[in-house]
């Protein structure tokens, strides 16, 4: 039974730091991708930034620069470093992740995604 569970978020003044966390457990294929998402009050959920079965990691121009996507075992914790933090970046923030495809130019549409976290608060103000 898959499951991501979420932590570490909270609020934090403008220009401070936080590193939500991401434990995935039963996710036992090789080729997958995992995904950071965000939704901010009255918004739609936006993708964040993803990590590819490789390790490799991109991001939305928005936070490019500013949050880093990093992993422990491949299939088992998941984080989001966030710097430089802003206001606009409050927002709920939810874990995904994808059986069996790689990420891809279309990391960002939600429907790929097979498993989705409860989501954690940031508050930036």
């Amino acid at each position: 039974h898959v499951q991501l569970v979420e932590s570490g978020g909270g609020s934090v003044q403008d220009g401070g730091s936080l590193r939500l966390s991401c434990v995935v457990s039963d996710f036992t294929t090789t080729t997958n991708c995992k995904g950071w998402f965000r939704q901010a009050a009255g918004k739609e959920r936006e993708g964040v930034g993803y990590i590819d079965s490789d390790g490799v990691p991109d991001y939305t121009d928005s936070v490019k620069g500013r949050f880093t996507i990093s992993r422990v075992n491949a299939n088992h914790t998941l984080f989001l470093q966030m710097n430089s933090l802003k206001a606009e970046d409050s927002a709920v923030y939810y874990c995904a992740a994808a059986w069996g495809l790689r990420c891809g130019r279309n990391w960002h549409q939600q429907s790929r995604y097979n498993y989705w976290g409860q989501g954690t608060q940031v508050t930036v103000s």
